[in-house]
């Protein structure tokens, strides 16, 4: 039971250390002069006008509040439908929009930000939170493509298999307000961008699709995105219009390196899987484990990262290698999973469901994989823990794992045995926490 005690333990630890209000206050203070430091940098301000976009947007929001108050000259933020009526702040206006997929509070919101921005000028300030879900929660489309249209277009890009990057790389060609025009419109004020990652390697142009980083993705790699997964002919014939007028060079590519407008930009990781893992080691280690961070940028199909995963913590119950007992892996990033079945689950506990057939009778090892947004797939948990003694306890229950892995039904295996992690949702999102144990 110590295992799962402490593996469950290191992943509060690891949600705890990316919550969003935390990760933004440490960030920012008002120093006795009146100036403010964000992240060790002194900003003589004329006007502070702040704006956000994501599911962690209104905790950041909240963060900034509290510590810049009445600096604040102005502020927009969009948050999803479903919490925007529990969303109070005193000199920032929210906005609940579509996530998802955006809908028409999400063009709203992208005009009110936009309309707040461009009034910034020379000496002013512009703080933007970013998180994730930003994408669909801050969306303004170009002239001519209609939001009915951008969202098949999004449609049919998740359904063909296109990763995140290229999903991304197809909207920033589409919009108004991705692929670092946000920070085209502040221009030329001062724009302190504070972010929490949800992308896999902490890329800037691809958290929230980029507003305020540059973009090296061109008309050419969107329209060859859309030829590779053969959705260009399903397309409305209005992205294919623009597309087409892109590659001729009639339409405004998304903004490059080296423009000028990066000069007063300043993009700044407020939290990241990177950052929880870290957190987690050093509470592993003050528990007396040695202690290890795999990686955070695991990546692949969850039932085979769950085996991976599982044959490591054999290794170390072996061989003592690559550390010795008792021990703490960490790992981090996203897998995927391809559902061929009918049943209910999620990529955390089909990866922890993978482990448990490899670890069944290692006493004193367990696995636990979760979602930091407290969401894992279509399901209303987090994500799933096991042990050397999970697999019997299934028999016994009448379950068969490999049906269960075969039907993509993880959540009835978790659910029966009581052994799925409820969180609810944490209110941020950097990606999936993993901690293996194995005790000496």
């Amino acid at each position: 039971m110590k295992a799962r005690e402490t593996a469950l333990k290191l992943v509060d630890v690891g949600i705890e250390s990316a919550n969003p209000y935390s990760a933004v206050a440490r960030y920012i203070s008002v120093r006795s002069d009146g100036r403010v430091d964000i992240g060790g940098k002194v900003y003589d301000v004329r006007r502070v006008f702040v704006v956000g976009f994501g599911k962690a947007a209104y905790s950041m929001a909240r963060a900034v509040e509290d510590k810049l108050s009445d600096m604040i000259d102005g502020g927009v933020i969009s948050v999803p439908h479903t919490i925007a009526d529990r969303c109070k702040l005193r000199r920032i206006k929210v906005i609940g929009s579509g996530h998802p997929l955006p809908n028409e509070n999400s063009i709203r919101a992208a005009c009110e930000i936009l309309d707040l921005v461009s009034e910034a000028r020379e000496g002013d300030l512009v703080i933007v939170l970013i998180s994730g879900g930003g994408s669909a929660l801050f969306e303004k489309p170009v002239d001519n493509v209609s939001l009915n249209d951008m969202i098949e277009t999004t449609k049919l890009l998740l359904k063909c298999g296109a990763t995140i990057n290229e999903i991304n790389t197809v909207r920033k060609h589409l919009s108004l307000v991705k692929g670092g025009k946000l920070a085209k419109y502040a221009y030329p004020a001062r724009v302190v961008s504070l972010i929490i990652s949800d992308v896999v390697g902490d890329d800037l142009s691809t958290i929230a699709s980029g507003p305020t980083a540059p973009d090296n993705t061109t008309f050419h790699d969107a329209y060859n995105v859309l030829v590779k997964y053969g959705i260009w002919d399903k397309l409305p014939e209005s992205v294919r219009e623009y597309i087409s007028r892109g590659l001729k060079g009639l339409e405004e590519e998304t903004v490059k390196p080296g423009d000028p407008v990066f000069t007063k930009v300043r993009n700044i990781i407020v939290a990241s899987n990177i950052d929880s893992l870290v957190k987690m080691r050093f509470e592993a280690e003050k528990m007396g484990y040695n202690a290890v961070i795999v990686t955070s940028m695991i990546q692949g199909e969850a039932r085979e990262v769950g085996k991976v995963i599982a044959s490591i913590a054999l290794e170390v119950k072996r061989s003592n290698m690559p550390i010795p007992k008792p021990a703490v892996l960490l790992f981090g990033g996203e897998t995927t999973v391809t559902v061929r079945g009918s049943g209910v689950g999620g990529r955390n506990q089909e990866l922890a469901l993978s482990a448990s057939t490899l670890i069944t009778g290692e006493h004193g090892v367990a696995v636990v994989s979760v979602g930091s947004d407290g969401i894992d797939g279509v399901t209303d948990v987090a994500g799933g823990i096991v042990d050397a003694h999970s697999l019997e306890r299934a028999e016994k229950a009448g379950l068969k794992v490999d049906e269960i892995l075969g039907n993509n039904d993880s959540y009835r295996f978790f659910k029966t045995l009581g052994d799925y992690v409820y969180t609810g949702p944490t209110g941020t999102n950097v990606n999936d926490l993993i901690v293996v144990v194995v005790e000496k």
